[in-house]
């Protein structure tokens, strides 16, 4: 993070009305939103438990990062020539070719340089990505009802039985779960058997 975004201050999310474990999730949740007029503006992903995660891809080398630097030089060179064609039309294809030589050389010296100072410390290659344990869609509060109803998660009502009385319970009484004035249904008869047929 850096020290810019640690200044800003963090924008209002809302209340989540939805949870993912993947962020696809999130994203359909999002569009499906959008489709019934909740407005985008209104609507926030929020990434909860982050993680990094690095993955080793190989060992660095002199000659790997020879290949690495001559293919960003490639970019560069690429740059470059496309400036000059642009500011001089009428330059020649093999200036233009000689400004690509340029570029990858230049981008492998920098490479190089950049390897021999940290490869004591970093002697392989890795690709970084950051994740989350879950994704929560959230929403401004006046739009909650409404994206609850489209994804379906509406908070379930709770119902409370209302108390027999009004009356706390005397001691040594004791407080069935049946209500006041049914007594428990009684046993069904024991069949009588069979009778003798004549």
């Amino acid at each position: 993070m850096s020290m810019l975004n640690a200044a800003l201050p963090a924008p209002e999310v809302g209340e989540t009305v939805a949870t993912y474990k993947k962020y696809e999730g999130a994203q359909r949740a999002v569009s499906k939103l959008i489709e019934n007029k909740v407005p985008a503006a209104e609507i926030a992903i929020v990434g909860r438990s982050l993680r990094s995660i690095e993955k080793v891809t190989g060992t660095l080398g002199w000659a790997r990062a020879a290949r690495q630097g001559a293919l960003n030089g490639i970019m560069i060179g690429l740059l470059f020539a496309a400036f000059s064609i642009i500011w001089l039309p009428e330059l020649q294809m093999a200036v233009v070719g000689g400004i690509l030589l340029i570029g990858i050389g230049f981008g492998m010296a920098l490479r190089l340089l950049n390897y021999s100072i940290v490869r004591r410390r970093r002697d392989f290659a890795s690709i970084m990505s950051i994740t989350a344990e879950r994704y929560e869609v959230a929403v401004s509060a006046a739009h909650v009802p409404e994206s609850r109803r489209v994804l379906g998660t509406e908070k379930p009502r709770t119902v409370v039985a209302r108390p027999p009385s009004d009356e706390p319970p005397k001691y040594g009484v004791r407080i069935s779960d049946e209500p006041r004035g049914e007594k428990p249904d009684a046993e069904p008869p024991a069949a009588e058997p069979d009778q003798p047929r004549d």
